[in-house]
């Protein structure tokens, strides 16, 4: 069992956080989440989920551990180094977001929270969502990657015989889990086909 915060901003590809919730749900991991304000706006827009605030975000995932936070709870337990999970993932990662963690602002809870990971040395992995991507998104991307962030970014792959959307939501959802470190088989993973 693991502890992993998830925290999804309001980039397109909603999708990718929530699943993950709820897969870590499923499988009785503890999940501490964190939704930005704009990431509220996007769940309406994507998944017409209303959610008015952090105490009713639980009705709309799976059964299990999670807890909800604001994002500007700055004084939230997962936002001190004392306090003790496995790792995070920031699901979709907006720029502005992955600029915020890539310079340390900690100006909410979501950044300070991985700037907690980057210091205590725990996993962060960051799924930006964007396109095309500008000089300035891929020098924060190295900046977050060279203080020790993974960079996963949303690009399902198709020789899963994908059919359908939520099949290429699985495999990212695979690919954040393995880089946590969580054995996991969300995805069909790729073999050779022998002759």
């Amino acid at each position: 069992m693991a502890r992993i915060v998830v925290a999804i901003t309001g980039a397109s590809g909603v999708i990718y956080g929530t699943e993950l919730v709820n897969w870590l749900l499923v499988h009785g991991h503890i999940v501490n989440l964190v939704l930005s304000e704009p990431a509220r706006l996007v769940l309406k827009q994507e998944l017409e989920w209303d959610i008015v605030d952090s105490r009713n975000v639980a009705q709309f995932f799976e059964p299990g551990q999670l807890i909800c936070f604001a994002n500007h709870d700055i004084g939230a337990p997962i936002a001190s180094g004392s306090h003790l999970y496995d790792g995070m993932v920031v699901v979709p990662c907006t720029m502005s977001t992955l600029a915020g963690i890539a310079h340390g602002t900690s100006n909410n809870l979501i950044e300070r929270s991985a700037d907690v990971c980057l210091k205590e040395g725990r996993p962060l992995v960051l799924v930006p969502r964007e396109t095309p991507l500008n000089l300035i998104h891929l020098r924060n991307m190295l900046a977050a990657a060279e203080a020790g962030a993974r960079i996963v970014p949303a690009m399902p792959a198709f020789y899963s015989d994908c059919r359908e959307i939520l099949d290429l939501v699985s495999f990212m959802v695979g690919k954040i889990l393995d880089s946590l470190g969580i054995p996991n088989d969300a995805f069909r993973r790729y073999t050779r086909d022998s002759d």
